[in-house]
């Protein structure tokens, strides 16, 4: 009977925890806010246990990948600098000697004539035909040339049509500014020198325009004001030209470098400019001997010694055309034809005294562009000058208001 009641017990003891299964089973499947345990300590949310930490070395980290850097413009080309030029050379005028205040007076039949001209034509009461007439006979009686006086009687002539102008002595002074203005333009008539190398100054010309004794003078003028020189006899086919150097070295006080007759001139050009840069003198003097400018073996011998003297040291500065001025407009021929040849950078003009037609500078320096440097107004050492436009126009215009120049 005992066993009977032990099996019913167990029976429903069994039954009891089947069906608190059942509940706790539903109660899972149900309830909004996730399962729920009925504690005495309230309800509780329940929450997956976080996972263990693993075991062993930590991996590497992982790296995102990162976007590639946008490409960025390649910077603007920068323009490379512009070289510097080396600096220029310094180059410095020659000191000169004054103009002699009695140029007026060794002007010689130029001044004489152009006055004539000029007096008669004041004598006008106005500006007619026979006025341009007279000018234009004035002066091409001056050898100023035909170009060159048609163009400054063309600008004359414009400006009376204008009233610019009235009356002959109004346009006798603009024809004296205007012939001031050609002669100022033409270039800088100072001979130059520059620093740090030996100058060279080669003169050239036709035969007998006085080339050998042009530069006897200006050896003299340089030393004067403090130039060491050196001449170069370069004149090797005539035998009196190196004589004659000579003796104006030996007066001047200066060394001459000369050659055997009939030499290789431009052998002697490079000689003196060896001994001039060996003991330190700063200019060197180079005569040539004169030949026609229509002569091209002649001319292109004179080109050879040009490219010598302008090897190292030496340094041709000046290139000297040496005229005659009572050659008239054969000596604008002469520079056409020398400028061509060996670049004329200057005209030394002989002869200005005398019978000489002084207008041919005008026409040297208005159609060539060739600075007067020099001017020769007598026989004398000291009577070499430089040129001054200034002074030349008033000697030309000199005899315009009285007595002719020549005739004092």
């Amino acid at each position: 009977m005992l066993a009977i009641w032990i099996v019913i017990a167990v029976a429903a003891a069994a039954v009891v925890v089947a069906g608190g299964v059942v509940i706790v089973g539903r109660r899972r499947r149900g309830g909004k806010g996730g399962p729920q345990v009925v504690s005495a300590a309230g309800p509780a949310t329940l929450e997956r246990p976080p996972p263990a930490p693993p075991t062993g070395p930590a991996p590497p980290p992982v790296r995102q990948p990162q976007a590639p850097p946008a490409p960025q413009a390649p910077p603007a080309p920068q323009a490379p600098p512009a070289p510097q030029a080396p600096p220029a050379p310094e180059v410095v005028a020659a000191p000169a000697e004054p103009v002699p205040a009695d140029l007026r007076q060794r002007m010689g039949r130029t001044s004489g004539r152009f006055g004539t001209y000029l007096r008669s034509l004041r004598s006008r009461g106005s500006v007619d035909d026979d006025t341009w007439d007279e000018l234009e006979e004035a002066l091409l009686g001056a050898d100023v040339g035909v170009a060159t006086t048609m163009a400054l009687l063309d600008e004359l002539r414009d400006r009376v049509r204008a009233g610019d102008l009235r009356g002959p002595d109004a346009v006798v002074e603009a024809l004296k500014e205007e012939l001031r203005q050609v002669l100022r333009s033409a270039g800088d008539p100072v001979l130059r020198l520059q620093e740090g190398v030996t100058n060279v100054w080669l003169f050239v010309g036709v035969n007998g325009v006085g080339k050998t004794t042009t530069i006897g003078k200006v050896a003299r003028a340089q030393v004067q004001v403090g130039r060491s020189v050196v001449l170069a006899a370069g004149d090797t086919f005539r035998a009196a030209a190196a004589e004659q150097l000579t003796a104006w070295g030996e007066r001047a006080g200066v060394d001459v470098v000369r050659g055997a007759e009939g030499g290789d001139p431009s052998a002697v050009v490079f000689d003196a400019v060896q001994r001039a840069a060996a003991r330190g003198h700063e200019l060197v003097l180079a005569d040539t001997a004169g030949r026609l400018h229509t002569k091209v073996n002649l001319v292109e011998e004179l080109k050879k010694i040009r490219r010598v003297a302008d090897r190292p040291p030496g340094k041709v500065t000046e290139v000297l055309l040496v005229l005659d001025a009572t050659t008239g407009q054969n000596g604008l021929v002469q520079a056409r034809q020398f400028l061509e040849a060996v670049g004329v950078t200057g005209v030394v003009l002989t002869k200005l005294d005398g019978t000489a037609k002084g207008g041919i500078v005008v026409a040297i320096e208005k159609e060539l562009g060739l600075p007067v440097k020099l001017v020769g107004i007598g026989e004398g050492a000291a009577d070499l000058v430089p040129f001054d436009p200034g002074s030349f126009v008033d000697a030309l215009f000199d005899a315009a208001g009285g007595e002719p120049a020549a005739l004092r």
